[in-house]
């Protein structure tokens, strides 16, 4: 029996040799995104987006303002009517710059990481950008996530008591 199982063993080690090394890829799950939809304030013919920098800043003057690598699955992307970016994690203030069709190149005001998936009106002017971010609910969120925890708690606790419940009264017949 012990040829059997050495043999076994020698040959799942060979073809374990044949197999390719492969480096495995792992993905950290969701990343923070902003999502831009632009709006225009003339309404005279409107240029299309050519490219765009995100800028990410710790200071709330943007005197820090560095541009967003491109890591992986982290940048900035346009097309020519909306831009997104996609981060590791954002800095707490951002402005953006965007080179349009009409070879004029506009710059943001300053606006906040408004959360994890933000999204944001781009009101293109004619010489910059004013950048607002659409409707959050704020302080809800953290609010739907306690009173969901509690609700759980509850339903849990409701059906280990009926199951308590029909097991006692079960013994009881």
């Amino acid at each position: 029996m012990k040829p059997k199982l050495t043999k076994l063993f020698l040959l799942l080690l060979f073809l374990q040799m044949l197999l390719p090394a492969q480096i495995a890829l792992a993905d950290t799950g969701p990343k923070p995104q902003m999502d831009f939809q632009f709006k225009y304030e003339s309404t005279e013919e409107h240029p299309t987006i050519i490219s765009g920098i995100l800028y990410e800043c710790q200071q709330s003057d943007c005197s820090d303002a560095a541009p967003l690598q491109q890591l992986g699955p982290q940048g900035f992307r346009c097309d020519p009517n909306s831009c997104s970016a996609t981060a590791y994690g954002f800095a707490p203030y951002h402005k953006i710059k965007i080179e349009f069709s009409d070879e004029e190149t506009r710059q943001s005001n300053i606006f906040k990481t408004a959360g994890f998936d933000s999204k944001y009106t781009v009101t293109v002017r004619p010489s910059d950008l004013l950048v607002e971010a659409k409707f959050s609910l704020g302080i809800l969120p953290p609010i739907i996530i306690i009173v969901t925890c509690i609700c759980a708690l509850v339903g849990v606790g409701l059906v280990v008591g009926l199951i308590v419940f029909l097991v006692r009264r079960s013994k009881k017949n």
